[in-house]
């Protein structure tokens, strides 16, 4: 039953992702930026994906501290290493918008800053977790540690707004608009994006719980 979720899943999310790179190629040049403002219809959902897949590692590590479940240590595991991919998405997104519009690769604005700083947390998050073989003590630890990374992400969503730097405000919510067929397709893309990390989360769930059945069929054979 999950791999046809993940099958059908899967496939949505390529055709939604074909039909937007179709509808995206056909629009106009912005007026101050050119054909590089299109990036924003892959930055954006990227940023937005990552900080959802944080949203539920931070949910999944709260729950496995309250029952001891270990399915919640594996959905967090699972949905960090994806997040962590999305955010890494939206970074290099950003440096190449960033290289055209500003002539720079990287700043150390606070929106920039923040993002790396969380990239690098979540990033911890996996090294701690491979640094500890014991597997109850390790995803205790890591649950800590997720509850701890989430701190940074109010700070990534809302340090254009407390810190005026070279980044610029937000499109939807810093007083700039988008035409309607415009903000249409970036919703779709958003919608893909996340059906794509939903996919990938599966996907590595399914991986997590078959190598703690392995690890577990180990830990009996040397019982043994």
């Amino acid at each position: 039953m999950r791999e046809k979720v993940i099958y059908g899943l899967g496939a949505l999310a390529i055709l939604l992702l074909a039909r937007d790179i179709y509808l995206i190629s056909g629009f106009p040049p912005e007026r101050a930026q050119g054909m590089i403002f299109k990036i924003i219809f892959f930055h954006v959902p990227a940023a937005m994906t990552a900080m959802l897949g944080s949203a539920v590692a931070l949910i999944a590590s709260i729950l496995f501290l309250a029952t001891r479940n270990f399915k919640y240590d594996a959905l967090a595991v699972a949905v960090t290493e994806v997040g962590l991919a999305f955010l890494a998405a939206n970074l290099v997104t950003g440096s190449i918008w960033g290289r055209v519009i500003w002539g720079i690769w990287w700043t150390w604005d606070a929106r920039l800053t923040s993002a790396l700083v969380c990239w690098l947390l979540y990033a911890g998050y996996l090294m701690l977790r491979r640094a500890i073989e014991e597997p109850t003590q390790r995803a205790t630890f890591a649950a800590v540690f997720s509850i701890f990374a989430f701190l940074d992400v109010p700070i990534v969503i809302f340090s254009i707004k407390w810190w005026r730097t070279q980044h610029p405000q937000p499109v939807f919510w810093g007083g700039g608009s988008f035409p309607r067929d415009w903000s249409i397709v970036m919703l779709w893309n958003l919608i893909a994006l996340l059906l794509l990390g939903t996919v990938m989360t599966l996907i590595r769930l399914r991986q997590e719980e078959s190598q703690r059945e392995l690890d577990s069929l180990r830990r009996m054979a040397h019982a043994l």
